[in-house]
C-alpha cells in the first residue's frame, strides 16, 4: 500500500519572487503537484521538478476558477494518492488567505500537513511603500483587516471599533469598497485629513502608491485598480523620507539577486502570465 503523502501550506509573498522563503523554496523543489492562486508570481513555478503537476486555482472578485470545497479535496485527493503538495498562496497561508480552513480539511482526512509563513503584503506593501506600520512616538499598534467580506457571514467588520481603536489600520483586498470604508472610518470617529495610502501591485515592478486623505478617498478622489493595500495613518507621513523602492523599479539587479532567481526571473513574464510549461486540469472525481 502506497503511504499516504504530506500537504505543504506555503505562503508566496507579497509578490517579489525574492521574498519566497527559504523553506517554500526548498519544498517547491521536492513537490509532484502544486495548487497555486492567481496572485503567485508564476516564475517561482520554474523551480518546480519537471514532472510535477501544476494546478491553477485562482480567485478573483465574483469568479473562481474552483470553489474552495473542490480545493480542499484536490488537497486530500492528491495526498492520498502518496504525492508530496505545495499549495502556494500569495502572501501568508494565514493572513486572510483561507489557509486556516485548508487546514482543518486535512487535519479531519488524517493527511499530514506543515504552514510555512509568508511575507505578507499587510506588512510588505507598506514597507516597499517606505511607510513603517509602527514607529516609535507615532505609532504603537495596527491592524490588518480585510475590504471584501463573503456574503451571509454571521460577523462582520466593526469598522466603529476600527476606526479609533488602532494607530495604523492596514486594509487588503479592498480596491472595491475604498470609498466605502473611508465613509465608515470617518463616520465612526477617523479623522478625515488622517494619512493615508493605497499601494499597488506591492513589491513588483509595477508597484505604484497614491498618498492622499482619508477623506479624499471617501469622495472617490483617490483611486487604483486592485490588487491594492490601503495604509490608514500618521506613518503615511513618513513616506517622502523613507521611499526607497519604486525609484529602482527592480527589487535587484541581476547581479545582486540569487542564482535561482537570476535562472528563473528571465523564463516568465513579469506580467504575471502562465509558464511555458503545459497545465493540465486534474480531475478529483
Amino acid at each position: 500500500m502506497k503511504a499516504i503523502g504530506r500537504v505543504a501550506l506555503v505562503g508566496a509573498g507579497p509578490g517579489d519572487p525574492g521574498l519566497l522563503t527559504v523553506r517554500g523554496r526548498r519544498l517547491l523543489r521536492r513537490a509532484d503537484v502544486v495548487v497555486y492562486d492567481r496572485l503567485v508570481d508564476t516564475r517561482l513555478l520554474e523551480l518546480v521538478p519537471a514532472h510535477a503537476r501544476l494546478v491553477f486555482v485562482g480567485k478573483e472578485s465574483g469568479h473562481h476558477s474552483r470553489p474552495q470545497e473542490e480545493i480542499n479535496a484536490l488537497l486530500i485527493i492528491e495526498a492520498l494518492r502518496g504525492r508530496r503538495v505545495v499549495r502556494l498562496k500569495g502572501g501568508d497561508p494565514f493572513v486572510l488567505g483561507r489557509g486556516g480552513e485548508e487546514a482543518a480539511a486535512l487535519e479531519a482526512a488524517g493527511i499530514r500537513f506543515e504552514i510555512v509563513p509568508g511575507v505578507s503584503s499587510a506588512v510588505a506593501a507598506p514597507a516597499y511603500a517606505g511607510i513603517p506600520v509602527t514607529h516609535r512616538g507615532v505609532a504603537s499598534s495596527f491592524a490588518v483587516v480585510t475590504g471584501h467580506e463573503c456574503h451571509g457571514k454571521d460577523r462582520r467588520v466593526d469598522w466603529a471599533k476600527l476606526a479609533t481603536a488602532v494607530d495604523t489600520l492596514v486594509v487588503l483586498m479592498g480596491a472595491g469598497r475604498l470609498e466605502t470604508i473611508a465613509r465608515e472610518l470617518i463616520a465612526h470617529g477617523g479623522a478625515a485629513d488622517t494619512p493615508t495610502a493605497l499601494i499597488r501591485a506591492a513589491t513588483t515592478s509595477d508597484q505604484q502608491t497614491v498618498t492622499t486623505t482619508l477623506a479624499a478617498v471617501a469622495a472617490g478622489e483617490a483611486r487604483l485598480p486592485a490588487p491594492v493595500v490601503m495604509v490608514v495613518g500618521h506613518v503615511v507621513s513618513f513616506r517622502p523620507m523613507l521611499a526607497w523602492f519604486e525609484g529602482s523599479r527592480s527589487p535587484a539587479t541581476a547581479a545582486q539577486a540569487p542564482r535561482y532567481a537570476r535562472r528563473t526571473w528571465s523564463s516568465a513574464s513579469k506580467s504575471g502570465a502562465r509558464p511555458s510549461r503545459t497545465i493540465r486540469p486534474v480531475s478529483i472525481t
